[in-house]
């Protein structure tokens, strides 16, 4: 995906090719080795294209010697690998078209539902559950006829998908980071998923987006968790790693997430930048670890 990609080249050279270390010094890390272990009550994944530049099988032995069980935005190519591991996606990708090219817009709908509709199965095959998608841009259409393009083109897929227990999981953006993107606020997103009506299409609450593009983030969750079944993390502003450089209540929010009843998963998505970063992500896991 270009935002994803954009944004790894991006985190790349910022921390400069020296600066890079080794995930092979997690296991062997002192500090490492006498961790406690997490509680999981929240249960965390990670987003695999952060760590982009790191070798897969290093990223997923760390993630085993962490207590994590997930990853997040893996297409097929690589699920045999995550079953090596006992690893689980738990966001899966590979049927979008891209960020700005989603259901809003009338053009994609035939691609977007072969696509779907052959990775629907696939999904269902390999024992996973969520599979994301996009709104796509504005390109100068109102928001209430991109909602129902949406509509249109998201209600030929959803029997598939509840044939197979798959859930489609729209993601919220900011419009900071993403011009014109059209689903950028919760409630536009909400009145999608009430319009479907069906509880096989979700949103992505992506809490770092949301923050920037609304805030109010713990009322917005009490509210409106039904409709939401993922979320996102990363410190703002930047981007980066929970740590005490950002502004939001992490715990707070974590504690409010499992007061909804939520099952599902909690995925760190954002860009590192301090070192050794196994480390840090261990730290940032910890502080959502509730």
């Amino acid at each position: 995906m270009k935002r994803r990609n954009f944004l790894q080249s991006t985190a790349l050279s910022a921390l400069g090719a020296t600066s890079l270390i080794s995930t092979k010094s997690w296991a062997s890390s002192p500090e490492i080795n006498q961790r406690e272990p997490l509680k999981n009550r929240i249960h965390h994944s990670v987003c695999q294209w952060c760590f982009g530049d790191l070798p897969w099988e290093e990223l997923l032995t760390s993630l085993v010697e962490m207590g994590v069980g997930a990853i997040d935005l893996v297409g097929p190519e690589h699920w045999p690998l995550l079953k090596k591991y006992n690893i689980h996606c738990s966001m899966c990708n590979g049927a979008e078209i891209s960020l700005t090219k989603g259901w809003n817009n009338p053009t994609y709908h035939k691609q977007l539902i072969e696509n779907y509709t052959k990775m629907i199965p696939l999904v269902a095959e390999a024992g996973y559950t969520n599979l994301i998608c996009f709104s796509g841009n504005r390109d100068g259409m109102s928001d209430t006829e991109g909602l129902a393009h949406c509509v249109t083109g998201l209600k030929k897929i959803l029997p598939l998908a509840e044939k197979h227990g798959v859930v489609i999981q729209m993601e919220l953006f900011n419009q900071q980071d993403h011009p014109d993107y059209m689903c950028d606020h919760s409630d536009w997103g909400i009145d999608l998923c009430v319009a479907l009506g069906s509880e096989h299409f979700k949103l992505l609450f992506d809490i770092y987006h949301m923050q920037i593009q609304e805030g109010d983030i713990i009322r917005r969750i009490r509210e409106n968790h039904r409709y939401f079944g993922h979320y996102h993390t990363a410190g703002v502003p930047g981007r980066h790693e929970i740590d005490e450089t950002q502004e939001l209540n992490y715990p707070a929010i974590m504690h409010e997430i499992l007061q909804t009843g939520y099952q599902g998963y909690v995925a760190q998505e954002y860009i590192p930048r301090r070192e050794p970063r196994m480390q840090v992500l261990y730290e940032s896991i910890k502080r959502c670890d509730v």
